[in-house]
């Protein structure tokens, strides 16, 4: 298996209708569209639907990686705790006839829905590209490498595969990540001196090669 794609919370935040629908729970960001489209019409989507493109993780237990659960105070039945309504795949608290028991995982168990990860720390950056001057601010993954960071950036400039990367007169190494290349994350010190972090974000410039790619 390849590596899992990363993704930033404002990303997530960008599917937030039932035609484009996803979540995020215990690090995981899961694409619910299709789950919102076999469900079409039915009143039990409606938790979910109040909280597309955010972050769902404290329903879960993050050590079962289940719903909470609690104990029914008057059957002393264990159940799945939903204080924002009973949502699609939760059973009912009791026997019902039209109630028709899961085929297979659960939607927050299933991997078909799952699309990649959520980035544990995203930070800022700058690109500078020294041959236009043309400056471009980019919100990243921490965990991704550069060459993930350059995939985000060919929006911006589709040649950009034709530059060498550099940060402090050093070329960058693109299978590693910012952090291992040396380029450092100030947010937390910046925060502590209470500094603009606007004004200290690092800045990458890229080098022409003398190499057009094509598009």
């Amino acid at each position: 298996m390849g590596r899992p794609k990363f993704f930033t919370p404002a990303e997530v935040s960008a599917h937030n209708t039932v035609a484009d629908m996803w979540v995020s729970f215990l690090g995981k960001v899961c694409d619910l569209t299709p789950l919102m489209e076999q469900h079409k019409g039915d009143a039990l989507l409606l938790p979910i639907m109040e909280c597309a493109g955010k972050d769902i993780s404290s329903w879960f237990d993050p050590e079962t990686k289940d719903l909470l659960q609690y104990v029914h105070p008057l059957t002393n039945c264990v159940r799945y705790y939903t204080p924002r309504g009973r949502f699609v795949h939760v059973p009912p608290a009791g026997p019902r006839s039209d109630w028709a028991s899961v085929v297979g995982a659960p939607w927050w168990k299933d991997r078909r829905y799952q699309v990649g990860q959520l980035s544990a720390k995203t930070r800022w950056i700058r690109v500078i590209n020294t041959l236009t001057s043309q400056e471009q601010r980019l919100q990243v993954c921490s965990e991704e490498t550069l060459a993930e960071i350059l995939q985000r950036y060919l929006r911006y400039n589709c040649h950009a595969r034709s530059y060498t990367w550099k940060h402090h007169g050093r070329s960058l190494n693109m299978s590693l990540t910012l952090s291992e290349n040396k380029v450092a994350d100030d947010d937390q010190q910046l925060q502590q001196l209470r500094l603009d972090r606007d004004l200290f974000t690092s800045a990458i410039l890229l080098h022409f090669n003398d190499d057009l790619t094509e598009n």
